[in-house]
């Protein structure tokens, strides 16, 4: 081959290449100018005030809708979750509010990579302190009482399906600003004696009404844990294995989590289950599907999660006693939170770490 035909092959793979480049920037950008109109047939979305205190109940969630308020928490009346939706100009990837209190995680856009904080917003979505998060957020609660607040980010891979995956887990108190960064600084009791390993992860932290008892997610050596953790002693013990994303039921007496059920796909390998935490008895819930979600009880009945939809998300409701059958009740929205409304019969306060074993 010639110098000169070499330098024309050259410059038609430059043409090529800059084509190709020049159509993937032009393809970026109307995918973004889709996303930034409302889709035909969507949810209705008016900007307004969002309040996580009231007189009537709410549901909040991240809208994912397509259209000028993707991201943003909106609300709508609990009794009607997919009707019209106020929509409050905060962004969050993941959200949970309680008593007036509320946990936004964000995205801050940089010219070279993202970074990640945790907002702690007041009752009208102001915020009140901000905490960076080392990885991409996955979940997000708040104390009953809304004493504390909790968050897991991912700081190695992106996925729980897999096994190749690293989460931080950390816990705020509110009142204080006192931060502990991870849960890895807690003393852990696995079989009655303290336990110690390289490879420890916690995720999916829920909190009791007691503001001292938490229960999450513990991972090390391959298996998954339920852990009941002390705020004050500083401590988690097992208690259960092959528990996920626990949620402690408003009468402190049931986590629901997702499991791992054998045969499954490895990408796709969880059912919802609920465990009575007097007995140990678990039992599946009659969702058919993969749930990788942290479960919301909307009562001591009824449980909401999200799975996937055409938009991002949308959410799903399932009695907790294995009845009945899923059923959708919003579309393109996740990360739920019911504020301004009695959740359950709660019990009085200290009575959820009572009753655990």
């Amino acid at each position: 081959m010639t110098l000169r035909t070499r330098i024309l092959v050259l410059i038609a793979a430059l043409v090529v290449l800059a084509g190709v480049a020049t159509a993937s920037v032009l393809h970026a950008s109307a995918r973004a100018d889709r996303r930034d109109r409302a889709q035909p047939g969507g949810p209705t979305i008016t900007a307004g005030p969002v309040a996580l205190t009231g007189d009537t109940g709410r549901l909040v969630f991240r809208n994912m809708a397509w259209g000028p308020h993707r991201d943003e928490l909106t609300s709508v009346p609990a009794s009607d979750p997919s009707g019209p939706r106020t929509a409050s100009k905060v962004k969050c990837l993941r959200f949970y509010a309680a008593s007036g209190t509320g946990v936004c995680l964000q995205a801050v856009h940089g010219a070279v990579q993202d970074t990640y904080r945790a907002v702690l917003l007041d009752a009208h979505l102001r915020e009140t302190a901000r905490y960076d998060v080392p990885g991409i957020p996955s979940r997000a609660r708040v104390s009953p009482s809304g004493r504390y607040a909790a968050w897991t980010a991912f700081v190695g891979g992106d996925s729980y399906a897999g096994t190749n995956f690293s989460t931080r887990a950390a816990v705020v108190d509110t009142r204080t600003g006192k931060l502990t960064s991870s849960l890895e600084a807690f003393r852990i009791v696995k079989d009655g004696r303290t336990y110690r390993a390289a490879d420890v992860n916690f995720w999916g932290v829920t909190f009791a009404d007691d503001d001292r008892t938490f229960y999450a997610t513990l991972a090390t050596k391959g298996s998954t844990y339920l852990v009941r953790g002390d705020l004050r002693a500083r401590t988690v013990t097992t208690v259960r294995s092959n528990v996920e994303c626990p949620s402690l039921s408003p009468d402190g007496t049931r986590i629901a989590f997702k499991k791992r059920v054998k045969g499954l796909s490895k990408d796709a390998p969880w059912r919802l289950y609920t465990l009575d935490l007097r007995t140990l008895r678990e039992t599946p819930l009659a969702e058919p599907r993969s749930v990788d979600d942290q479960a919301v009880w909307r009562d001591d009945h009824t449980l909401v999660y999200a799975l996937p939809g055409d938009y991002g998300a949308d959410l799903y409701t399932i009695p907790s006693d294995g009845t009945g059958k899923p059923r959708r009740i919003s579309t393109a929205a996740v990360s739920p939170a019911y504020v301004n409304q009695r959740t359950g019969a709660t019990a009085p306060a200290g009575s959820s770490a009572a009753r655990t074993p």
